[in-house]
């Protein structure tokens, strides 16, 4: 609330207003620009300057051994549908693009954070373990408490506990989580470290969305539903927002349908879902 004695004034219309959102755009113009600037400090590093870096963060982190390998796990999902998880690797403070991995999650049912973590965390350590390949030092899971333990679950199964160091970086807040932890770690804002961290953050997104949004990348999220006549991809993809899986859709009734796509729509989904189910009855 105000002080005392002080008025805000918010403007609505007229040369205040497009003064407001003229000052609104400057800042977001220096956000942007003080990103690009902090981006190429970050890449233009000496290979001693990102060895200094990287032993910085060890002590930051209070990690056993100098992480020059470290991955980054994010889930994304498209329209709250088709849950996909992204993995950025890292070696020697540089991007390692020939190990970024997508992963299409199998086992979860509509959207699920933990278990979708708990998931692909399972099969990136599996096949590691099975190639006898080198572990990452570091294990970065962008997501808080809940995410960090789902993954150290999967760690704990495959007999990894202690063979690397996984962390839960706050989405919103920066803060750093380690397992057993009361209090999460706020390293200084203009830290080496926290930069270091916030750039396998916005690279493990890029990658994320990069997937979302390659044409190619659209067959996986083809459906069923876009099969049905009369039904095009935007109203496919508001079903699917609203109901999270196909398998739902399919289990909707009329008036949920209805409630959603309108009754002319829902009825042609009934009525494809009802022959669908005569077939598989012949079928079988």
């Amino acid at each position: 609330y105000p002080e005392a004695g002080v008025s805000v004034t918010v403007p609505k219309a007229g040369d205040k207003k497009k003064l407001l959102e003229l000052s609104e755009k400057n800042v977001n113009y220096y956000r942007e620009e003080a990103e690009k600037k902090r981006m190429l400090h970050l890449l233009k590093k000496t290979p001693e300057e990102k060895i200094r870096m990287l032993e910085q963060l060890q002590q930051d982190l209070q990690l056993s051994e100098l992480p020059v390998h470290i991955e980054c796990f994010d889930n994304s999902n498209f329209h709250g549908s088709f849950p996909v998880s992204a993995m950025v690797c890292f070696r020697n403070g540089l991007e390692s693009k020939k190990d970024y991995r997508h992963f299409n999650v199998k086992t979860v049912e509509g959207i699920d954070d933990f278990a979708t973590m708990k998931e692909v965390v399972y099969r990136r350590y599996k096949r590691l373990k099975e190639e006898d390949a080198p572990l990452p030092q570091l294990v970065i899971i962008d997501g808080g408490k809940g995410q960090l333990h789902a993954a150290l679950e999967s760690i704990e199964n495959l007999g990894l506990r202690g063979k690397m160091t996984l962390v839960g970086l706050a989405k919103n807040e920066e803060e750093i989580f380690f397992a057993g932890d009361q209090e999460p770690l706020k390293l200084p804002y203009n830290s080496s470290s926290l930069q270091f961290i916030r750039r396998i953050r916005d690279e493990v997104h890029r990658f994320g969305i990069s997937f979302h949004r390659n044409p190619r990348s659209r067959g996986t999220f083809q459906n069923e539903l876009e099969n049905i006549r009369g039904i095009g991809r935007q109203t496919a993809d508001q079903l699917l927002k609203s109901f999270h899986s196909v398998k739902k859709v399919r289990g909707a009734s009329a008036t949920e349908l209805s409630a959603v796509v309108g009754e002319a729509k829902a009825r042609l989904i009934m009525d494809f879902f009802s022959k669908q189910g005569e077939q598989e009855t012949q079928a079988g």
